[in-house]
């Protein structure tokens, strides 16, 4: 099995300086095991999904705290959360930092138990599938962008060299079986399951929750708890408006996305490039470059938050960043030919903040960079 290394690595060992306590989340079968095991070896790894070790941990935590001592990756620890309580006093009287790992596939719990009771003795990181540069690094990023929107990202398919319909087929029927189930009482299986392809069919769209609701068969306040599943799961993030005061007509609804291209594919039944006509190329490529810059974004810790500008003349632009008083914009196309007309919607943009953009970058699927005078061109791989 080829082992890829993860861009998140070094922060991951910065932040062993630094507090006592790192915890890795991000969606299930992302590479958290695989990193923590391969890369931290000076560590003792403890999984505690295993029964024996689970209830010895529930019954006597802090004879299980001795029994496995610091340093130690604590694996699917949601499973168990009395002993974050243990924890927090350990680390409060040793003061040692880099002690503790923790990792779980369960991110709502995880998340919801580290709040509780770790708040400022814990750095939180989050590893998502493979990001294009690191594939890359390894030789495996494909050159034509249908296919790696396809393929997908998760590590699996790669380190296995798995058919990524199989793949994706069982990705959803282990998270809907089980993972779901474990975070809330879903009763429909089948109903969630065609919610998640209903939101796929959305990608890259302004999210209408009663319209989602509606199609699906069930109620607004059930569409909302679902769709903070799938985030809470890493399966879906949105992407919020930005509605500063340049102008009063703006939109104020998000758009939603998947944090991989694989799983919209396979949801949507697109098998091979041919399934990709004119009406999904443009939102399956946004898609497939929003989960890119979320990616990068997060592996590389850059810290930066986005957002998409629209007006309701439909002036948009795809995303921006916000840096002090000044931003940087992107346009999203799936063209391979550049033209002018690509850079307006940023310089209208430019125009109503009163030349406060200092960066604007058209990302495109074309196969080469290009510094202009007033603009950056970027393929889709190299958008950071």
């Amino acid at each position: 099995m080829q082992v890829i290394r993860r861009k998140l690595e070094a922060k991951i060992k910065e932040g062993l300086a630094q507090y006592p306590i790192l915890a890795i989340t991000g969606p299930r079968q992302s590479g958290k095991t695989t990193l923590l095991r391969e890369c931290f070896k000076r560590f003792a790894y403890v999984s505690l999904e295993n029964p024996d070790i689970r209830k010895f941990a529930k019954s006597d935590p802090n004879k299980f705290l001795q029994h496995y001592p610091a340093p130690v990756i604590l694996d699917e620890v949601q499973q168990v959360p009395e002993l974050f309580s243990y924890l927090q006093t350990k680390v409060d009287d040793d003061k040692l930092m880099g002690q503790y790992i923790l990792s779980g596939s369960h991110n709502f719990q995880l998340m919801e138990s580290i709040t509780q009771s770790l708040a400022g003795r814990v750095a939180l990181f989050t590893l998502l599938p493979f990001d294009a540069q690191e594939l890359k690094h390894e030789g495996l990023l494909l050159k034509n962008w249908k296919e790696m929107a396809i393929k997908g990202f998760y590590p699996a398919i790669y380190d296995r060299n798995l058919n990524p319909s199989i793949f994706y087929k069982n990705y959803i029927k282990t998270y809907v079986e089980r993972d779901v189930a474990m975070i809330t009482n879903v009763q429909d299986k089948r109903r969630f399951t065609n919610f998640l392809s209903l939101c796929a069919a959305r990608h890259g769209q302004l999210l209408n929750l009663n319209n989602l609701a509606n199609e699906c068969g069930i109620s607004q306040p059930t569409a909302k708890s679902w769709l903070s599943i799938l985030e809470s799961s890493y399966l879906i993030f949105q992407l919020s408006p930005y509605f500063k005061n340049y102008s009063k007509r703006v939109v104020k609804t998000p758009k939603i996305y998947f944090y991989d291209t694989g799983l919209v594919c396979y949801l949507l039944g697109i098998r091979t490039i041919e399934d990709i006509d004119e009406n999904l190329k443009g939102s399956l490529f946004e898609n497939l470059v929003m989960a890119e810059i979320i990616k990068q974004n997060e592996h590389q810790q850059l810290l930066l938050d986005f957002w998409f500008w629209r007006d309701s003349n439909e002036k948009e632009v795809d995303v921006l960043t916000q840096h002090g008083t000044s931003y940087k914009v992107y346009e999203i196309k799936s063209t391979t030919t550049i033209t002018d007309k690509l850079f307006k919607n940023m310089d209208y943009f430019d125009n109503l903040t009163q030349n406060k953009v200092r960066q604007k970058t058209l990302v495109y699927a074309g196969g080469q960079d290009q510094d202009r005078t007033s603009y950056q061109v970027r393929q889709w791989d190299t958008v950071l």
